[in-house]
């Protein structure tokens, strides 16, 4: 066995047509093809799928109980294989909880650092906290008394706090020492009586160690028990490790009694307010001890996140942690920052450290940095640590968990990865091939699924799958070092190769629509990173939309055109982050086709999605076998019940799989035993068009279908769009949760497309070209050309450059993401765009325009 390779052997996963393969270890190999080719299911569902299975077939029975059990690919052998890790574009956490910083574990790392070198701040008198002695917290504990008119102090050691256990033999040898009498979680209990605690309950333990009467002896003006006290205060630092706690109240008397925490570490001698021991779980939002009381650390309302909590004001901590400082920062401040700008704060903060600061923090700050490094690496330096990952998109999401891994320093290891260039200006591509050769010189094999032009040719391993899609595909076209794969005077038999070697291209257009159709004019716009941004954008045209990653690009136009433009042609007068808008009277609809899933419920699929699943229930209706049984176009329904007239199999209701619910383990999905995964009742299967059951129907590919109905305008229109728009492939009832956010775009787009002609509609699309081959691109652009041609304005955001540089005109923002944006930095037609010295986009378009 070769042991330098990865060896694939009789791959049928999908559309793979008993795939042989051998890839080079520790090398950046790269899959392209175009879209429903097999790329994603050879690299992600056949060897990842099988590394992971692998790893944990390898876990112990108990530990596998947890992880489920992970079918077998479709695959006879894969010999070489290491452990896999696969870094997606599919969901990730909506867990408020989850930030950037947790994701990367720069939290855990601040939560060390603050913990270590944080100087605490009084949060009643701002003054900064020095070690009290113990003559400072006598003095302290009688000055309070005075002023109170306490008679009696009760002096505990606080000796558990918050931890797990039964701490029997802890509580015996406090009573051997002489202590009698301690609060066991806020109760007072004798130690002289068995004390039973729940073994895995949380328990907070105090020992008392006296009760001192102070009232003051009216011949000296001393206090009788001063003596008393201090020896008391003395043996509490000893049992609390530092920290005394003192109750003021009547002997008798335990309820209403005011408590006070003195501190040999951290209190302020101007008011006595005490820090608690400072440590990292002082600083977790997750934590009791250290998240805010009244939101929990989430800094909003659980049920409405517009609401910030009144009072942390979204900082999820206490207080009194926000009071430990940094160079002057709380660490919610420094999370708050951007990366870029919490990078040269980490530059600032090692300067400013004393020796010994620097010797304690110096391994934590290195973590820290490194990782910051990573981030700028893969273009997210306009990312605040802070941000919700539930906010971030499928590219952001996926180079974070990049960068991440960067920071792991895995060797020996096999990533696959799918299309990191999402989201990414070609600026940055750059800095990204960078972290992916700085990844395989480590010892790691890269898989990474790609059509970006740029990590095609610097790939050192290159796979075609192909050559077409779908059933047309599924078969390795090419496969080697690209440089010797093809050349552009050799017919090579793959598309991929054609277009990068410009045997193939997509073609600049000979003349750019110059004719006046009018144009939206934004005055004053102001929101996330624009400020008082002027912009006019021309109707009836090919527009793009360009800058680098956060540059302003979708903040322009989701959050300030599309919103607002929607109000003025309803009518509406209350504009959002704009001070004007001018020019809607052109526009009949805006129609903005984002990413999102098609449907939340694996229910929800293309057929139900675009609508062509109603004409073909009607034609099921009309064959001469439902006439006879007077079935209805709902009986070829999985959503109607047979009560109703539907034909479903009601022992799975027309999912074709039931959830078996699997108590503490994640429910499991299984193919229902009654239909085998049909969805439909037998004698509803017995229904047939041209031999194939509304089942069969389902199960067909947009091609394959097209084919079949070929004669039924009704039907044939809808799915034509959905080849044009590129997506022959895909199958009329696979779930819509198992769609890619560009698969879902589309059929948005598709949808829209079907839709009797439309003039003056404005259609708003977000990086359309994501997961899409050269010879995709050109499909699509020749769609948004006809729109176009049809009186229609389409504007994309986009950092395709062969799809920017077609464009009638580009609106370019910038020069840099966040803070370092959004402002206009060039426009016009990309050859006037090109010509701008300051924009990075023209810089990259002028050799697409040669």
């Amino acid at each position: 066995m070769d042991k330098d390779k990865i060896i694939i052997k009789g791959a049928r996963v999908n559309n793979l047509k008993d795939v042989y393969l051998e890839l080079p270890k520790n090398k950046l190999i790269v899959f392209s093809g175009l879209s429903g080719s097999g790329k994603s299911s050879l690299a992600f569902e056949t060897i990842f799928a099988e590394g992971q299975r692998r790893y944990v077939e390898s876990l112990s029975p108990y530990a596998r109980q947890f992880l489920g059990q992970m079918e077998k690919p479709d695959v006879d052998e894969i010999t070489g294989l290491s452990p896999a890790i696969a870094i997606d574009q599919k969901a990730h956490s909506h867990n408020p909880r989850s930030t950037v910083a947790t994701l990367t574990e720069i939290y855990d790392y601040l939560r060390v650092l603050y913990a270590r070198i944080g100087k605490p701040f009084c949060p009643e008198c701002g003054r900064e906290i020095k070690k009290m002695s113990v003559e400072e917290m006598v003095g302290s504990i009688q000055k309070h008394a005075k002023k109170t008119g306490t008679e009696y102090v009760t002096i505990i050691a606080p000796i558990i706090r918050g931890r797990k256990g039964e701490y029997f033999q802890l509580l015996q040898d406090l009573f051997q020492q002489g202590f009698s009498e301690a609060r066991i979680d806020g109760k007072k209990v004798s130690l002289r009586e068995k004390v039973e605690l729940k073994r895995y309950g949380a328990h907070n333990i105090d020992v008392v160690i006296d009760k001192v009467f102070l009232m003051d002896d009216e011949k000296t003006g001393l206090s009788a028990g001063q003596s008393r006290l201090f020896e008391a205060v003395e043996t509490a630092l000893d049992k609390g490790k530092g920290l005394v706690a003192a109750i003021f109240g009547d002997k008798n008397r335990e309820t209403n009694d005011e408590e006070i925490l003195y501190s040999a570490h951290w209190t302020c001698p101007n008011d006595g307010f005490s820090f608690p021991e400072i440590e990292p779980r002082l600083f977790s939002f997750n934590s009791p001890y250290g998240a805010c009381e009244t939101c929990h650390g989430i800094g909003h309302d659980f049920f409405d996140q517009t609401k910030v909590c009144p009072s942390c004001k979204g900082a999820r901590l206490k207080n009194e942690v926000l009071s430990i400082k940094l160079h002057g920062k709380n660490i919610n401040e420094v999370v708050s920052l951007t990366i870029d700008n919490a990078y040269e704060f980490f530059i600032e903060l090692e300067d400013k450290l004393s020796e010994n600061e620097k010797l304690i923090a110096k391994n934590v700050l290195k973590e820290i940095s490194s990782r910051l490094e990573f981030l700028l690496e893969v273009g997210l330096e306009y990312i605040s640590l802070s941000r919700e990952s539930g906010t971030l998109s499928g590219g952001e999401a996926q180079r974070i968990r990049l960068a991440s891994q960067i920071g792991s320093k895995l060797s020996g290891t096999l990533y696959v990865l799918d299309e990191p260039t999402i989201g990414l200006h070609e600026r940055d591509n750059e800095r990204l091939l960078k972290i992916l050769k700085h990844l395989r010189d480590y010892g790691n094999t890269l898989i990474v699924v790609e059509h970006d032009e740029r990590v095609l040719q610097d790939s050192d391993y290159f796979v075609d799958i192909g050559p077409g899609p779908g059933i047309h595909g599924g078969k390795i076209v090419k496969a080697g070092i690209l440089k010797e794969l093809g050349t552009k005077n050799k017919d090579s038999g793959s598309l991929t190769i054609d277009y990068l070697t410009g045997r193939k291209k997509i073609e600049i257009p000979d003349v750019r629509r110059h004719k006046e159709k009018g144009s939206i004019k934004i005055t004053g716009a102001s929101a996330n990173n624009i400020k008082n941004l002027n912009v006019e954008i021309p109707l009836g045209k090919f527009v793009c939309v360009t800058g680098v990653s956060g540059s302003g690009k979708s903040t322009l136009m989701e959050n300030i055109f599309c919103k607002n433009v929607q109000k003025k042609i309803g009518g509406f007068t209350n504009l959002e982050d704009v001070a004007k808008i001018s020019g809607t009277e052109y526009v009949r609809r805006i129609i903005e086709v984002d990413q999102s899933p098609i449907g939340k419920s694996p229910r929800s699929n293309p057929a139900t999605y675009t609508g062509v699943f109603t004409p073909i229930r009607n034609l099921f209706e009309m064959l001469p076998e439902a006439k006879e049984r007077a079935y209805k176009s709902g009986r070829f329904s999985f959503n109607v019940p047979s009560t109703r007239g539907g034909g479903r199999c009601e022992a799975c209701e027309g999912a074709g799989v039931k959830i078996i619910e699997m108590h503490f383990l994640p429910d499991v999905l299984v193919k229902c035993d009654v239909c085998r995964g049909k969805r439909f009742s037998k004698e509803t299967l017995e229904v047939k068009y041209k031999g194939k059951s509304i089942a069969d129907v389902l199960d067909m590919t947009v091609e394959e279908a097209h084919n079949l109905f070929g004669d039924i305008y009704q039907i044939n229109d809808i799915l034509k769009v959905l080849k044009d728009v590129g997506l022959g492939y895909i199958k009329l009832g696979q779930s819509a949760t198992t769609l890619s956010g560009g698969e879902a775009q589309r059929i948005k787009l598709a949808k829209e497309l079907a839709r009797p002609t439309m003039r003056n509609a404005v259609f708003v699309l977000d990086e359309p070209t994501t997961g899409l081959h050269f010879e995709d691109v050109k499909m699509l652009l020749e769609v948004i050309q006809k729109l176009v041609e049809k009186g229609n304005t389409v504007i994309l955001i986009e950092h395709n450059m062969h799809v920017i540089k077609t464009a009638d005109y580009i609106i370019d923002m910038g020069p840099e993401g966040g803070s370092g944006g959004g402002r206009i930095i060039a426009q016009g037609t990309p050859e006037e765009v090109a010509k701008v010295k300051e924009s990075y986009t023209g810089k990259y378009l002028k050799k697409y325009l040669n």
